[in-house]
């Protein structure tokens, strides 16, 4: 975690581009933030460890080995607590500020009644993040200076990558923590793959990642309980060669939940999702498939 005054001296997000991208893969990590405003810290309530548990701890280093496979990696920088680009633009909870908000904001969405909008109003295990109200207008300017620009910059590269490939596949980083609980009481898995049930992506891309985690070794689930966010489901349209996968890694494979440091498996892990990226592109059949639905 670094505090910092602003997003001036600090970038907002950055995007890792090989010297040549050879692959129609790109991949982001939204929510591994860790520049946390001074200002922000100062409204909290919470101390500097609990405002990070809604953090996606290190997921950029996770899989900042796809750039060497020619993949670019697009991260944020600024937290999911303080601004969440995986929601719509303007899901905002009226009861969290002060002045008014613009007409049309999406008020009664799940995540808004759960406390996690696109400005959340609690962090991963509930508790409320800010000592009062925010003004509207801060509100806004979070949107507009940090969510605009990341998405702009997100599909620009998903375009690009479509127009040299024929195709665009984004493969969208998360993580959870380890105590996530399941309706019908099972373990959590190691990796659990979304796809918005075969809306987002060809589902033989996504069965082709689930077999290739599962021949690594780990348990991986599919669609329950992640089944894709804002993120995925706004980008990922199959039908025109354009596809959206999530993944979200289990946090004990790899991180001290407590601590935020990394355990001795860390470098193992991201071995793992090295090898996971290089083998995603392994599936021809695919690329035809995907290719000829794009073109008709």
């Amino acid at each position: 975690m670094s505090v910092h005054t602003d997003f001036e001296t600090i970038a907002p997000f950055s995007v890792r581009v090989p010297a040549i991208q050879t692959i129609p893969f790109l991949f982001n990590s939204p929510h591994s933030g860790r520049y946390y405003p001074r200002r922000f810290i100062a409204s909290s309530r919470l101390n500097a460890d609990s405002v990070r548990r809604s953090e996606d701890v290190l997921v950029d280093e996770l899989f900042a080995d796809v750039v060497s496979l020619g993949a670019p990696l697009m991260m944020a920088h600024f937290p999911r607590a303080y601004l969440d680009v995986n929601r719509e633009p303007w899901e905002l909870d009226p009861r969290m500020f002060s002045g008014d908000l613009p007409a049309g904001v999406n008020s009664r969405s799940p995540r808004v009644v759960g406390g996690l909008g696109t400005v959340p109003r609690i962090v991963a295990e509930g508790q409320p993040i800010y000592r009062e109200k925010l003004p509207a207008a801060e509100a806004l300017e979070r949107i507009e200076a940090l969510y605009m620009p990341y998405h702009d910059m997100l599909g620009e590269l998903i375009e690009r990558t479509f127009d040299e490939f024929g195709q665009a596949i984004l493969v969208d980083c998360h993580s959870m923590p380890s105590s996530t609980r399941f309706a019908d009481g099972g373990p959590v898995p190691d990796i659990i793959l979304g796809d918005r049930f075969g809306a987002a992506c060809h589902s033989a891309l996504a069965d082709h990642a689930f077999q290739v985690l599962t021949d690594l070794g780990f348990r991986v689930a599919h669609n329950r309980p992640y089944a894709g966010g804002f993120i995925t489901e706004r980008y990922g349209r199959p039908a025109t060669g354009r596809h959206a996968l999530q993944v979200e890694i289990n946090r004990a494979l790899y991180l001290e939940e407590k601590t935020y440091q990394k355990t001795s498996d860390f470098d193992a892990v991201r071995e793992a999702m090295k090898t996971f990226a290089a083998r995603l592109g392994e599936l021809p059949a695919f690329w035809a498939v995907s290719s000829q639905a794009a073109a008709e």
